[in-house]
């Protein structure tokens, strides 16, 4: 009698009293159950799209050049080894675009963000440092013309090599190897996970090459100039092949040099004055039009050479035609 009487206390029927405990245990249960949020969709920056394009277009031009000179002994000339070295520099870089843009939507760590990193800054700094030994050759090959075809050169060209690739390696672990901002996000430049600092020395860098380079064009065209002249002093109105090549060879230089600067001299600049806080489609903005001198380069230096289009012909159609077997081979036809 008292339990019937506890549990008519509240003036209610039992099924009723009933029902809502069941309710009630229901809510607590799923309050301790976590909820299932459903997942984010995957929104991809078109920029990083052009950009892993512009990877993909940067990787197919400068194999091919890789495989043609890996794979014929006859290239290898010094000139042909810094073009290589040219080739090679801007495959990683492409390779480096892709790489970046998979991980950054597929497998997002800060392991994956230097290493990534490391590697784009990497080749990107030996593309350069080859486009600068490949200025010093030229210079090189017209200042020195007589014992340019020696052994001592050589030597020399696989001491470029070594340097430029050590130095470059080096400046791509740096971010590996602790100098980066992702502890500190004050310190980021307007590529993350580089530091400004670090930045600021690639960029210092890359106007010290280019003012290097100038200069030694500078120095090109006034032993071109000088050699034209002599040669009109004696009365030699026929040039011979060796001037002709050589002054194609100048005129490449020239397009080499606008198109360098044009490519690179913005996102130089932009990292100088900018840092993490400003928009990123300034970075984009001023960092895809230095991709796109990898995808210059295979088109100035290597498909306009006569051998290596010799030896691209053979790849392709097994033949060379007859406008290219009657041309005379030059060092000077970059």
């Amino acid at each position: 009698m008292n339990e019937d009487l506890k549990v008519n206390l509240s003036g209610l029927p039992r099924d009723y009293l009933d029902a809502a405990a069941a309710e009630n245990i229901s809510a607590a249960v799923s309050s301790r159950v976590p909820a299932v949020k459903p997942e984010p969709e995957l929104v991809v920056n078109p920029w990083d799209i052009v950009l892993c394009t512009s990877g993909t277009l940067i990787s197919c031009e400068n194999a091919i050049v890789v495989l043609i000179i890996f794979h014929n002994p006859s290239l290898r000339a010094p000139m042909f080894l810094l073009i290589g070295s040219l080739a090679l520099a801007d495959l990683l870089a492409g390779i480096g675009l892709i790489i970046n843009f998979v991980f950054a939507y597929l497998l997002q760590s800060e392991a994956t963000k230097l290493v990534t990193i490391g590697l784009i800054v990497a080749s990107f700094s030996a593309s350069v440092c080859s486009l600068l030994a490949i200025t010093v050759d030229r210079y090189l090959s017209l200042y020195y013309a007589l014992t340019y075809h020696s052994e001592r050169t050589v030597t020399f060209t696989y001491v470029m090599l070594v340097m430029l690739w050590g130095t470059s390696i080096c400046l791509g672990l740096l971010p590996v190897l602790g100098w980066n901002c992702l502890r500190d996000e004050s310190t980021c430049s307007v590529v993350r996970p580089l530091t400004k600092n670090n930045a600021a020395i690639l960029s210092v860098s890359f106007l010290f090459m280019f003012a290097l380079m100038l200069q030694l064009y500078i120095q090109i065209c006034k032993i071109v100039m000088r050699h034209a002249h002599q040669i009109a002093l004696q009365h030699h109105f026929l040039a011979t092949s060796h001037y002709v090549t050589t002054r194609k060879g100048v005129s490449t230089l020239a397009i080499i040099l606008g198109t360098f600067a044009a490519c690179w001299m913005p996102f130089t600049l932009y990292s100088l004055i900018a840092d993490y806080t400003y928009p990123s489609i300034y970075t984009y903005a001023t960092l895809l039009p230095a991709t796109y001198n990898s995808i210059i380069n295979p088109v100035i230096y290597a498909f306009r050479n006569q051998e290596i289009q010799k030896a691209l012909c053979l790849i392709c159609c097994g033949c060379i035609p007859s406008s290219l077997a009657q041309r005379a081979r030059s060092p000077s036809d970059v």
